[in-house]
Parts: structure tokens; C-alpha cells; sequence
């Protein structure tokens, strides 16, 4: 029976130059067949591969044939996959952000958050970071149902307040918060003050905004880092990943 860590790893959706990247870490990446998904779940655990990397285009197609944990529920995908025990899906992008905003340094503890996105599952993309000590939590979506949703899963004994974008209350939300996280859509015109911090999930938010913009240049990295870390087992830095992201994109 072989070591876990020489187990291969299956890329679903990636070419081959992912998998002539990946063995600069050591691992076997594998192209594996996307016509019939389910199928191709099913043989990757009896040819006992570790896991799996899906390709973005993938993500939300994937998420039907997995043991999925509430990350890729709440989000409607799956980047990666562990075939110990079953076919353990995750979305590990939302732990990711995580990682690099608590690395910023940026004082979550007793701030106020405004969370602007376009439906319940894009903003699920925020919601981890609401663990963070926030005691304020606004939640803006296209409609009010959609940020209940969204604001039905932040923690217990936060005060939450879930509007539309259209309703006039979001401009009072966004003077009292600290940090504002846009997962989707447009920031409305004017929102963002200079006391203000961006964490723009859009990439469409431009240096010359007011405020601070987050630098989120090393999220891919951690995202790949917390993908393998799923599929695999081990453990890597985020430097040496930095290198493999464009085989991967």
C-alpha cells in the first residue's frame, strides 16, 4: 500500500502544465476526464487518488456529486476535493480570505462590517470572516430575502442588519462600518469614505478609491495552499506555490 503523500492527484478541468507544476512540489497531478463528472468521482477513489483540484469552470457542476462541507453548500461550489473516507468537497477560497486578511493585521475585534454582494451565495464568500470579532454586521443584497439568507448563517449575539441595495439605509450601514467587503456586483457610488477598508472580492475597485483597498495579491496562493492542503493531506508555503498559479488559472 503506498504513502498517502504518493498518492496522485487528480486536476479536473486543469491541462496538462498544471500537472508539470505541480511536480516541482512532489506530487503526481493527474488530467482526468470532465465528460461524465460523477463517473470520473467514482474512479478516482477506486484508483485511490488523495484527492482532487477543480477548475473554476467546474466548480458549481462538481458540487452534486460530493459529501460537500458548509462552505461549498453555502457557496454553490467546490475547488477541491478529498477522497479519504468519501468525496469530501470544499471551497476553500472562503478560509483563504482568512488567512490573508487576519496576515494584514487589519483589527477585526469590536469593528463594524457592511457586506455588499448580489445574492446569498456570492456573499457566502464573506461570511467566515464574520467570525472574526465583528459586532456589527450590515448585509446588502439585489433583494432583502437574499441578504436574510446570507445573514441567517453569522454568528450568534451579532448585530445584523440585512437590506437591499436599493434601500436608503445602506449609506447609514456604510458611515458606521470600518471594513467593507464587496462580493459581487458594483460598490454603490460614494460608499466608500477614507476611514474606510475594501476588501474587494470583485477586482473591480481601482487603487484611486477612497479609502484602503486590502491587498489581496497573495489570496490565490493561500486559496491553492488550502485546496492542497484539502486534497492531499500536506502541508505547503505559500511562497513556493506562488510560482504554480498560472499552469492553474
Amino acid at each position: 500500500m503506498p504513502a498517502h503523500d504518493s498518492l496522485p492527484l487528480a486536476l479536473i478541468g486543469h491541462s496538462g502544465a498544471a500537472g508539470r507544476a505541480l511536480r516541482d512540489l512532489g506530487l503526481v497531478g493527474i488530467s482526468v476526464p470532465t465528460d461524465d463528472l460523477e463517473a470520473t468521482l467514482a474512479a478516482c477513489r477506486t484508483l485511490r487518488f488523495s484527492g482532487a483540484l477543480v477548475h473554476p469552470s467546474l466548480e458549481t457542476a462538481l458540487l452534486p456529486f460530493t459529501q460537500a462541507d458548509p462552505a461549498a453548500q453555502r457557496t454553490g461550489r467546490v475547488d477541491a476535493i478529498a477522497f479519504a473516507g468519501g468525496t469530501h468537497g470544499t471551497f476553500a477560497l472562503v478560509d483563504a480570505l482568512i488567512d490573508v486578511v487576519e496576515a494584514s493585521g487589519y483589527a477585526t475585534r469590536g469593528a463594524s462590517a457592511l457586506l455588499i454582494g448580489s445574492s446569498t451565495r456570492d456573499l457566502a464568500l464573506a461570511l467566515p470572516l464574520t467570525r472574526l470579532g465583528f459586532t456589527d454586521i450590515g448585509v446588502v443584497a439585489e433583494t432583502t430575502p437574499e441578504a436574510e439568507g446570507a445573514a441567517k448563517h453569522l454568528p450568534a449575539g451579532v448585530r445584523t442588519y440585512p437590506i437591499s441595495r436599493r434601500d436608503a439605509s445602506v449609506a447609514t450601514l456604510a458611515e458606521r462600518a470600518d471594513l467593507i467587503v464587496l462580493t459581487a456586483g458594483s460598490l454603490p457610488a460614494g460608499l466608500l469614505q477614507p476611514y474606510h477598508t475594501l476588501v474587494d472580492l470583485t477586482g473591480r475597485v481601482t487603487g484611486g478609491a477612497a479609502g484602503t483597498v486590502m491587498d489581496l495579491s497573495r489570496l490565490p496562493a493561500q486559496r491553492l495552499c488550502r485546496q492542497l492542503s484539502h486534497a492531499t493531506g500536506q502541508r505547503f508555503h505559500v511562497d513556493e506555490l506562488t510560482p504554480l498559479l498560472p499552469s492553474l488559472s
